[in-house]
């Protein structure tokens, strides 16, 4: 009886534990059908967007566009992110290990999900509220999170399928990228702080090299500041980036890439921010030079389309942009400036005007002039600009001019931090003269080095394409190509050295000055005229021929500025800039060719395909043998003439070819060099033209420009790598039809002037 009681137990009991069972795989199963039709619609989009196949082959990400100079150096970057991508053969194995050890050590293995880690994630972060124990994140999840950017505002059910996505998006990576790809494209990807975005702007902000030159500390430091960069920044955070490194440091020994006498060892070493540099278009190298640079590619982009039609971005699409540039005589220009304008002209300037009133201002002008120009400054300032965006009255924005806040202001020992009111840096900064230099191969068009101001960060106006100026004496040498061009005078012609007069068009009458009384009432050749800057002698030409002439031989030249057509041009009156001056004289050097400076030589894609190439325009301004004559004129200048201290002073024996050029109560200083193989124009002077020394001494262009030219080239010879030669111009392969010996000249003219007799 028990037995069949039991038996019958077993009976009815049995039809339960099978429905129990079908249940639980019934449940089972539609979960993970659910599962699998929910990431099957992930999958096809229809829970938002989900990246094609395409888009997984060709990941977009912001890049920036690189400047190289021509001797394949990087000059700086146009960026919205300062992002450039490598491959994993540029990287460190101390990278690698560094990243695998510490985000994702499974990485070799998983598939793109890291189930384990998951797990871990779900029981310790979410279930026990440990959330020291990190995320479920592989690399390949944190890569599709990064190519494909989740949106901020999204809600918590709309972050769960945000994740989802990730899931399959790291997935199909998986699919299409091997393990060395990914690991690349995710140091490609992320934010570093400081401006840096990838591994490889992170290595040269924080470091100074490129990714696979780096050490395993320093590895370890660029790893450790992806779990928060701001939070982790050795710049800002010192003591927490060490101990950040050290935990990556502990992650590499716990894994055994590294012995624990060597953990031991690296975590002794101090962080080295040595080498630490944002990478900022306002500092580095060639700073007037990129920025003018980046207006010229914003407005060349407008009408270059892509492939797809679509204009190109330098702040985006990752473009190479190879300029003329050379990164050595960039260099050494920078210095040449800093080293006479900061170390020896502006002190003279700061002693020169030490206890004027309304200095540094003429001290013929008024209260109401200088008090005019200051005014200007205000209305021309940012901070002005601001204001009114926002709204402000007049008043208020004057009242706001002369409250005191904290600035950065410049120096020439570096910037200095303090507390003043606007319109005082305003004054402060009024005291510091300023520079341009442009320097480039006559026969190429290639500017080699550009030099817009004395700091970009302080002073952004560029006085190399944007400034124009009077140019003084430098114009001269326009009226003198007259003469050699129509055959009627060589360098050894003798003409009176005796005043002139115009009668001009209201009727009256001009009569220019001499600076010095040297010679006056002689005969003197035009060599001897030009190498003196002798005003009476440029007004005998002019008269000779006319200010359309002269402005005609200009404009074959190169120079665009405008230029009245009068008689006074022939002392230099026309404002033009150092770009149009050195392009023009290049023509002298360059056999009468004048040849378009250019600054580009190709774009090319982030994929190395050439976009564009560019070739310098170039046409006939003078003959072969006027432009040689032109060349033993300038020569004169510097043998005897206004230039003569590059010989005495400065040691520069070789064959040069130069003019200076001061203009009107000593405002602007000017000096041309040439050379065979370079041209080089440097101005000097004041923010405003009313900024400048007193006296000639100090003020002239051989005391304000020349030894800056000087200076730069120096170093520039003192480089056997750029190769520049000292030799002299080359004379034209038909030979000439005159005597440039100027007493040769004479004598032969006397023994003709005998035998005629």
């Amino acid at each position: 009886m028990p037995n069949k009681v039991k038996t019958k137990k077993k009976v009815k009991a049995k039809p339960n534990i099978k429905k129990y069972i079908r249940g639980f795989w019934i449940i089972n199963a539609s979960v993970a059908a659910l599962v699998v039709l929910l990431f099957f619609f992930i999958s096809i989009g229809l829970f938002g967007f989900m990246p094609s196949f395409e888009e997984l082959e060709n990941p977009q990400s912001n890049l920036a566009s690189h400047i190289y100079s021509a001797d394949e150096q990087l000059l700086g970057t146009y960026f919205i992110e300062n992002r450039s991508n490598i491959h994993y053969e540029d990287l460190s194995p101390n990278i690698v290990k560094a990243l695998l050890a510490t985000e994702d050590i499974r990485f070799e293995s998983h598939a793109g999900i890291d189930y384990r880690g998951v797990a871990r994630a779900v029981i310790k972060t979410i279930l026990l509220q440990d959330r020291s124990a990190g995320g479920g994140s592989t690399i390949t999840q944190q890569l599709a999170k990064n190519l494909f950017p989740r949106n901020p505002d999204a809600s918590k059910l709309q972050l769960i399928i945000t994740k989802l996505k990730e899931w399959v998006v790291a997935i199909r990576l998986e699919r299409n990228y091997s393990k060395q790809e990914i690991l690349a494209m995710y140091l490609n990807t992320v934010d570093f702080g400081s401006h840096a975005f990838g591994i490889k702007s992170a290595s040269a902000t924080f470091f100074g090299k490129t990714p696979d030159a780096l050490k395993l500390e320093e590895a370890a430091t660029l790893i450790g500041l992806l779990k928060a960069p701001t939070w982790f920044s050795p710049v800002r955070n010192y003591d927490r980036s060490l101990g950040r490194r050290n935990v990556v440091i502990g992650q590499l020994h716990k894994y055994g890439f590294i012995s624990e006498h060597e953990r031991d060892s690296i975590t002794q070493l101090p962080i080295d921010l040595s080498s630490y540099q944002i990478i900022d278009h306002r500092a580095g190298l060639a700073t007037y030079f990129r920025e003018y640079l980046r207006k010229q590619l914003v407005e060349w982009s407008k009408t270059t389309m892509k492939p797809d039609g679509t204009p190109y971005d330098i702040y985006r699409d990752g473009l190479r942009i190879y300029t003329t540039i050379d990164s050595r005589m960039q260099r050494y220009a920078e210095e040449a400036v800093e080293e006479y304008i900061g170390g020896e002209l502006q002190k003279q300037f700061f002693n020169h005007w030490k206890g004027w009133r309304n200095a540094p201002f003429d001290r013929q002008m008024s209260d109401s002039d200088v008090q005019r120009l200051i005014n200007l400054s205000i209305r021309r300032s940012d901070r002005y600009h601001s204001l009114k965006r926002k709204g402000w009255e007049e008043d208020s924005i004057i009242a706001n001019f002369n409250e005191p806040v904290r600035m950065s202001v410049f120096s020439w020992e570096g910037s200095i931090d303090t507390v003043m009111t606007p319109l005082d840096s305003i004054w402060y900064h009024k005291h510091f003269l300023h520079s341009g230099l442009m320097a480039m191969e006559p026969q190429t068009g290639h500017v080699k080095a550009y030099v817009g101001g004395i700091n970009y960060r302080h002073f952004k106006f560029d006085h190399v394409k944007i400034m124009r100026r009077q140019v003084g004496s430098t114009f001269k040498p326009f009226v003198y190509t007259l003469a050699m061009q129509e055959g009627e005078f060589t360098p050894c012609t003798k003409v009176p050295n005796v005043p002139v007069t115009f009668r001009l068009h209201d009727g009256q009458t001009w009569t220019p000055r001499n600076a010095s009384d040297a010679r006056e009432g002689e005969m003197v050749t035009l060599k001897w005229a030009l190498a003196n800057s002798v005003n009476f002698v440029s007004a005998y030409l002019m008269k000779r021929y006319s200010p359309q002439a002269v402005v005609q031989i200009a404009r074959k030249l190169g120079v665009k500025s405008p230029i009245d057509e009068v008689y006074a041009v022939a002392l230099g009156t026309p404002d033009l800039t150092v770009y149009e001056m050195v392009g023009a004289n290049s023509a002298f050097v360059n056999k009468g060719i004048y040849v378009e400076p250019i600054f580009i030589t190709k774009i090319e894609d982030n994929n190395g395909n050439i976009i564009e190439t560019f070739v310098p325009k170039t046409q006939e301004a003078m003959s072969e043998e006027t432009a040689y004559l032109m060349i033993e004129l300038m020569k004169g200048v510097v043998e005897s003439g206004t230039s003569v201290r590059l010989r005495f002073r400065y040691g520069l024996n070789n064959p040069i070819a130069g003019k200076t050029g001061t203009t009107q109560n000593n405002s602007d200083g000017w000096f041309i060099g040439m050379t065979p193989e370079l041209v080089t124009g440097v101005w000097t002077g004041g923010e405003d033209r009313s900024i400048r020394f007193r006296t000639i001494t100090y003020g002239q262009g051989a005391h304000m420009a020349l030894p800056v030219w000087a200076l730069f080239m120096q170093k520039v010879y003192a480089d056997k790598s750029l190769d520049i030669s000292k030799g002299d111009f080359e004379k034209p392969a038909s030979g000439l039809r005159v005597e440039t010996d100027c007493d040769k000249y004479h004598r032969q003219k006397k023994q003709t002037q005998e035998t005629l007799l």
